[in-house]
């Protein structure tokens, strides 16, 4: 039976701009084994290709294939909810892409959905004619709720306090389409062509990749070079599979698909 891996990027293949110790070596072996992989992202700002170049910046050579974002879920999620559906979007690059690509046109007025994703391009005047679309009736999608960092000069607002501000002015609740939603991992499942019991998820945040790998059945393998750290796990009603320093010390083949 086919096995594979979620891989989330941020923290786990690389921080910033730098490439997280022997990444490329991980990589490089999935693809030498021919072990079916995917990188995960909740971004929805870059497309797929942008990510691959990217990563082959960093020393990672990958194609498009081994790329799912929440900009790719969110798009797949409205084109199977309404065929030929209409949204307004408040975000850039990989979700009008991805959009487009399933079918969803994109308009100014009267919108079937709003739409939210990272961006730094739309203004508070569009905030507020998607506040008014909500409330006459237009459904509220997030491509995801992750978190500002809360450091200083950081170039990202976070996507939570944007869906927070219209949330607040419309009172209706965002459906959020990217991790640790259902929606985004189930998608990417199908996206490599795996079975529940052949997926296993390596992430570097308890309340994205492990939550929602946890709660799909999915394995899952917490890495503590990014955001979680080992003193906090016991915070949490659920646990990784796995947990190690780096993704470099996660051996393949996975001692769970030996068993099967």
């Amino acid at each position: 039976m086919k096995k594979g891996l979620l891989i989330d990027m941020d923290g786990v293949i690389y921080s910033g701009e730098e490439l997280i110790s022997g990444a490329n070596r991980f990589i490089k072996s999935l693809i030498e084994q021919d072990i079916a992989f995917a990188f995960m992202t909740n971004n929805s700002k870059p497309t797929p290709l942008e990510i691959v170049r990217k990563l082959k910046r960093l020393g990672i050579n990958v194609e498009s294939k081994h790329i799912y974002t929440s900009a790719m879920a969110t798009g797949k999620f409205l084109g199977d909810q309404s065929k030929n559906g209409t949204a307004y979007v408040l975000g850039e690059g990989g979700l009008l892409t991805s959009l487009h690509e399933n079918g969803i046109t994109l308009v100014d007025s009267d919108p079937e959905f709003v739409v939210l994703g990272e961006g730094r391009n739309f203004t508070l005047e569009m905030v507020q004619r998607a506040v008014d679309m909500i409330l006459a009736g237009a459904k509220f999608i997030a491509t995801n709720r992750d978190p500002s960092p809360k450091k200083p000069g950081w170039n990202n607002l976070g996507i939570a306090a944007t869906t927070a501000m219209i949330e607040e002015a419309t009172g209706r609740r965002a459906f959020v389409t990217g991790k640790p939603s259902p929606v985004m991992m189930r998608s990417a499942r199908k996206f490599l062509g795996l079975e529940t019991s052949d997926t296993t998820v390596i992430g570097d945040t308890m309340e994205t990749d492990i939550q929602g790998g946890v709660q799909m059945g999915y394995k899952t393998i917490l890495v503590l070079s990014g955001i979680s750290t080992k003193e906090k796990l016991g915070y949490y009603a659920y646990k990784p599979d796995l947990i190690v320093s780096s993704i470099d010390k996660v051996e393949l083949p996975l001692k769970w698909w030996q068993e099967q």
